[in-house]
């Protein structure tokens, strides 16, 4: 039996995508990246990728809105997209993950060949 594509299926699906946050993420900026991050998931064509990879090496100051954001992040993705943290395990980034308990529901790694190596 042959089974043809489901036309809302996406075609095509690439691997990777990286979106590397600023050095803040707060209430004024938390916003605007939404959309930006989902984008990069899906950069058109009907192709996702199949893990985002949210690099936040360079984040030196996030607060509540940066976990709010990674949630939307994931609310928002195709169902099956992996979504994977790098944080610098000494980081503000890696200790607000820990406490608001966002580690347990995502994967975060220490570096970012660990992360795209997953």
């Amino acid at each position: 039996m042959t089974f043809l594509p489901n036309p809302s299926e996406p075609r095509d699906v690439s691997e990777h995508a990286l979106f590397r946050f600023p050095p803040e993420i707060d209430f004024s900026n938390a916003g605007g990246l939404l959309d930006v991050i989902v984008a990069k998931a899906r950069p058109g064509d009907g192709r996702w990728a199949r893990v985002l990879v949210l690099d936040l090496t360079a984040t030196v100051f996030m607060d509540s809105q940066g976990v709010r954001l990674v949630n939307g992040v994931l609310r928002l993705l195709r169902p099956g997209t992996l979504v994977c943290v790098v944080a610098r395990p000494d980081s503000v980034a890696a200790r607000v993950l820990e406490l608001t308990g966002l580690r347990r529901d995502v994967p975060v790694y220490d570096n970012l060949p660990e992360a795209l190596a997953a």
